[in-house]
């Protein structure tokens, strides 16, 4: 299938990528990991996968999303447990109050997902309810702020990096240039902020906040409307040759030329709504040797298990 000297793993990984699809995606990780695995020298060998993350479909404590994930939790575990890889339960709801906080199947994720591999999981969060809870219930876990706190200002980031509870803070994506500012922060603080790479929202939107809360609002149960995007190009939906031109893109080059060298190291590829087949655009476009992307993608695409679209 491939030419080259397979070069098992990662000695030189400088910038880790987290990645969408824990319970969306499972058939395409089960075909594009082993690729990842066995034929090291397709890929770029700075960078790794840090996690992969998602939540079921009707999760409670979902957020950032409305969950659509069928993966049963148990293969998800086993996924990632054989390929070594974090899992992170997406539990960014930013609604829940302490009735939500006893919820029987978000409950059964955490005690499934806590001490299920080699590696530690983590959880992505929102609200500092659940957060208290479960720190108290599984301290197995590692715990990410949540960007769907829609923090735009620098001292917001700051601050938010400065809370010991937190391994990692995603930042809005509008900070994602402020290179001048970024670059006051500590090797402490820089190596905690994970970057949200490719969004395609309108970065003039001024309902963002209104936008995730609507979704925790789905989340739970509660009747009301879908929120309205007010982008004048939501009509559009996702596209990555849009998220491309997006003035807070952070290209391959970015990351390369401008983060890495800053000391900055986690990178984080939304995509949870979207299909298979932009995943695998992601995968190739972020991880994969442009010489050897034609032939992953046709890996991919010639598994017979796989429904990309």
């Amino acid at each position: 299938m491939f030419s080259g000297e397979n070069k098992a793993g990662e000695p030189s990984v400088r910038a880790w990528y987290h990645l969408p699809g824990l319970f969306e995606f499972g058939d395409l990780y089960r075909a594009f990991l082993p690729l990842y695995r066995d034929h090291r020298e397709c890929f770029y060998s700075w960078c790794g996968i840090g996690s992969i993350y998602g939540a079921p479909a009707d999760c409670l404590w979902g957020g950032g999303r409305v969950g659509f994930g069928e993966e049963k939790p148990e293969a998800a575990a086993e996924l990632m447990r054989e390929y070594g890889i974090s899992a992170r339960l997406t539990f960014s709801n930013s609604l829940l109050r302490e009735e939500h906080l006893d919820d029987p199947r978000c409950n059964a994720l955490c005690a499934l997902f806590e001490h299920s591999g080699p590696v530690r999981n983590g959880v992505i969060i929102s609200s500092d309810l659940l957060l208290e809870r479960l720190r108290q219930r599984y301290p197995g876990f590692y715990f990410v702020s949540s960007t769907t706190k829609v923090l735009t200002e620098f001292e917001q980031l700051a601050a938010e990096l400065d809370r010991p509870e937190f391994a990692y803070v995603v930042p809005d994506f509008r900070l994602n240039m402020a290179l001048d500012r970024l670059g006051t922060l500590t090797p402490e603080q820089k190596a905690r902020v994970e970057f949200l790479c490719n969004e395609c929202c309108w970065i003039d939107c001024p309902e963002r906040k209104a936008c995730y809360e609507n979704v925790s609002r789905r989340n739970l149960g509660e009747d009301c409307a879908e929120h309205i995007c007010v982008s004048p190009r939501a009509e559009r939906g996702y596209r990555f040759s849009d998220a491309m031109k997006n003035p807070a893109f952070i290209s391959i080059e970015d990351i390369r030329n401008l983060y890495l060298p800053a000391g900055f190291s986690q990178f984080k590829i939304e995509g949870r709504s979207l299909g298979s087949a932009v995943i695998l655009e992601f995968l190739l476009y972020y991880m994969t040797r442009p010489e050897y992307q034609l032939q992953v993608r046709e890996e991919i695409y010639l598994s017979s298990t796989l429904d990309l679209f």
